[in-house]
């Protein structure tokens, strides 16, 4: 019970913070900078507008990987050892999952440009990139030992 309440509180805390920066700046909040803009985009696709080409239909597909990681995590057991980024995983896909149904599109608003353009991303996408690194560090650096002799 613990293990899922970790996983719980991850996953929402991850997506009430994601939505309320999202909520500053669909609210007008505007930032530029000489490496990094903080300002209002609306993603249609995927990483770097992959994609985009789906349309309404992505937003669907979307919920569809989401509900089968969630299952495969719940099914598998991989919650006992990863309950705390599979929660921030979770919280960044439902984030951007949610500004599909609602704003047509993944609130994004940061975008480096200093020395080239780079995809503009938001809290979600990190917290999301957090989550793999941590769980193939330790998938990859810290091996379960087997039950098997």
């Amino acid at each position: 019970m613990r293990i899922f309440a970790v996983f719980l509180f991850a996953a929402i805390g991850t997506f009430i913070v994601d939505q309320g920066i999202k909520t500053l700046f669909l609210g007008g909040y505007y930032r530029p900078g000489s490496c990094i803009d903080l300002s209002l985009h609306f993603n249609k696709g995927v990483a770097f507008s992959l994609f985009a080409f789906l349309g309404p239909y992505l937003k669907w597909i979307q919920l569809l990987l989401v509900a089968a990681i969630l299952y495969f995590v719940l099914r598998e057991g991989y919650l006992k050892r990863y309950a705390f980024p599979t929660g921030l995983l979770m919280g960044g896909a439902l984030g951007n999952l949610y500004d599909r149904f609602v704003h047509g599109g993944v609130v994004d608003y940061v975008a480096w440009h200093c020395g080239f353009d780079f995809a503009v991303f938001n809290f979600a996408d990190v917290a999301i990139d957090l989550a793999v690194v941590w769980i193939i560090v330790v998938a990859y650096f810290f091996p379960q030992k087997s039950s098997r002799t």
